[in-house]
């Protein structure tokens, strides 16, 4: 089978100066869950417009199942279901007359009663829009971009501000769309989402991809096996956070909101020699937890900043 979504050397510069997209490369397999992860301004919704055919790179070269969108774009468009953080719906239609507006936009869609209830929107088949609760639009934004019967599914922040049970709902839509040989290319403000969800995914920063692997390959090879979190009396400048460094096992030091984390393969060898050296230096210890390194600590590893920072 074809790659479902290739770049190479994608660029887009704004206004001959601002360099949102900085040669990136890209390679998403068919039947994968795909993840693109990174800061504000790192150049994700840039790159996102050009994959999806609505935004010109400047130079650059885009595929999508072995086309380009300078020769096939009507019959790409009927390949791709994209479902917006925010899609703006008509309040005044149903929940029915909406997925069957957009399913008029294709030339072979599925069926609005398949669809709504794969999304479990049946029981609102007649509500009126405006009368949907958080949870229920947001399953009515997905559902207008399945009924057109994709091939690759873009989904940007899908579960943004939905309670926990509508957020699994979700991921359970999402799994399923995967297993019937679906392509899902996800942005998401939440690493458990990220993890959970992504076979592989890209961090983006500054307009390029600074890490790609799968989830567990990359905590393994940048965030470290545990976390040791810890406060002592009087904080830790500079000079103390390196003197953490030379502790046992410890693979790398940062300081986040008032703590020092220390990523470390065996913390059994890390915390006795990180307690002695509290009490040589006459600190008190005032703070201690271990816990499986994550997603977000090689983020902020890589970055500097956590994920959901503005």
């Amino acid at each position: 089978m074809p790659v479902a979504i290739q770049c190479r050397d994608l660029r887009k510069t704004y206004d001959g100066k601002v360099e949102a997209v900085r040669g990136l490369n890209l390679e998403i397999q068919t039947g994968e869950c795909f993840g693109l992860l990174g800061p504000n301004g790192a150049g994700k919704t840039t790159t996102i417009e050009i994959l999806e055919g609505l935004l010109e790179p400047t130079s650059g070269q885009v595929s999508i199942l072995g086309h380009s969108w300078s020769e096939n774009e009507r019959e790409m468009r009927e390949w791709l279901g994209i479902s917006l953080q925010e899609t703006r719906l008509s309040e005044k239609l149903t929940v029915r007359e909406t997925i069957e507006l957009f399913a008029s936009f294709y030339r072979q869609p599925r069926s609005s009663d398949e669809v709504l209830d794969q999304l479990q929107l049946t029981e609102k088949a007649d509500a009126w829009v405006g009368k949907l609760s958080g949870g229920q639009r947001q399953r009515l934004a997905v559902a207008t971009a399945l009924v057109c019967n994709p091939k690759i599914l873009f989904l940007d922040e899908p579960t943004t501000g939905l309670d926990p049970q509508s957020r699994r709902q979700l991921w359970d839509i999402i799994r399923a769309f995967q297993r019937d040989g679906g392509t899902v290319l996800l942005t998401t403000h939440y690493m458990d989402e990220a993890e959970r969800l992504c076979d592989r995914l890209a961090i983006v920063d500054h307009g390029q991809i600074i890490a790609e692997g799968s989830p567990a390959d990359l905590i393994e090879r940048l965030g470290g096996h545990h976390v040791v979190e810890f406060s002592v009396s009087g904080g830790s400048d500079g000079a103390s956070l390196q003197a953490w460094n030379g502790l046992p096992s410890v693979e790398s030091v940062r300081e986040d909101d008032g703590m020092v984390a220390l990523n470390v393969k065996q913390p059994h060898l890390t915390i006795p020699a990180l307690l002695d050296a509290i009490d040589k230096q006459g600190s008190q210890l005032q703070h201690l937890t271990t816990r499986q390194a994550s997603l977000e600590d090689v983020f902020v590893r890589l970055t500097g900043r956590h994920l959901r920072e503005e």
